[in-house]
């Protein structure tokens, strides 16, 4: 016999009942068979139920068949109900203990000294001794290795290509856009699955914070999910060098990221005018030691207005073959 006393009933506690009962019997059970609790049953059936995903995990990691008792038969487990009551009167009754830890310790002790040790009333033996001479050579060796307990969730694809998994935040490849996947989130690592196939795997990390996989991102759109700055910086000095010292200094700030959109801004006007003219623009801003790209956006502006300002008036525009002069389009009062 062996008692594991608890206050929770999740599948982390049924999973740290079962590994101190392989530590105290020096072995692994081939079949255990729970209650159809939900810790362990997500959808109770009497001939086929369906397991918790991370409870089906552990047993596979234990080489363990898992046959669940059904619905409201006790008789599927008589003698770990028996020994319930046994417990209680025998164990728990008129005690008092520190804490869980202490009913802990005190309650393994008392299933090797008095449990273990008295006379079975079925087979009139002691059922320690039994156990060891008969039973326990029967049993998988302990693994030495703990069961690092995952937690799985379904969450879904948002539009940023990330997933939400215990407060972090995950990118997932952009074709599962709008779609959930299966996260499975260890102490190591979060691996996302879709359609059982695994598609990603992250290093785990502190909570409000992001792991991104630039090739889960659509192409083009990797700097800006990313934040690189050496990528942008390296975006900018490709149009020009004075362009790149500008957006350098743009970015020179303790708070680099909160500038980016101000170097996109400066990309965007070098499409719209030209890298040559905003070489310029940048180098006339650096002279007088103003960094802003809106400035840029008007020099450049003014620039133009001033261009057509002092372009030369068209030359006589020579009348086409079927121009019409202005009388023949005049209209004439007609007399009733």
């Amino acid at each position: 016999m062996f008692g594991w006393p608890t206050f929770a009933q999740t599948t982390e506690a049924v999973i740290e009942g079962l590994e101190a009962a392989w530590r105290y019997v020096g072995g692994v059970f081939p079949v255990v068979i729970p209650d159809s609790m939900e810790a362990v049953v997500t959808a109770a059936n009497n001939t086929a139920p369906r397991f918790n995903d991370t409870f089906l995990e552990y047993a596979q990691s234990r080489d363990i068949t898992i046959d669940a008792a059904r619905i409201r038969t006790p008789t599927d487990k008589p003698r770990v109900e028996r020994v319930v009551p046994s417990v209680q009167s025998n164990f728990f009754r008129s005690e008092t203990f520190v804490d869980l830890d202490d009913v802990r310790r005190r309650a393994e002790r008392w299933c090797t000294e008095t449990a273990g040790m008295r006379v079975h009333g079925t087979t009139c033996t002691r059922p320690l001794a039994a156990f060891r001479t008969e039973e326990q050579t029967l049993l998988a060796p302990v693994p030495a290795d703990p069961f690092d307990v995952p937690r799985w969730s379904r969450p879904k694809v948002h539009r940023d290509f990330h997933v939400e998994v215990l407060r972090p935040i995950y990118s997932a490849p952009h074709p599962l856009l709008g779609r959930r996947v299966a996260a499975r989130a260890g102490s190591k690592s979060v691996n996302l699955y879709f359609k059982g196939e695994l598609v990603r795997v992250h290093p785990r990390t502190p909570p409000g914070q992001r792991s991104t996989n630039p090739a889960d991102l659509p192409k083009g759109t990797e700097v800006h999910a990313t934040r690189d700055l050496d990528q942008v910086k390296e975006m900018a000095s490709g149009h020009g060098p004075v362009i790149g010292v500008y957006a350098a200094g743009i970015l020179d700030t303790p708070l680099p990221w909160t500038r980016m959109r101000q170097v996109y801004r400066l990309l965007g006007l070098v499409k719209k005018w030209g890298p040559e003219r905003v070489e310029q623009a940048c180098q006339k801003a650096l002279e007088t030691e103003v960094l802003d790209v809106n400035l840029i956006g008007r020099m450049l502006q003014r620039a133009k207005e001033a261009a057509c300002a002092e372009a030369p008036p068209p030359a006589n525009v020579v009348e086409g073959r079927f121009a019409r002069s202005a009388s023949e389009l005049e209209t004439k009062a007609t007399r009733r």
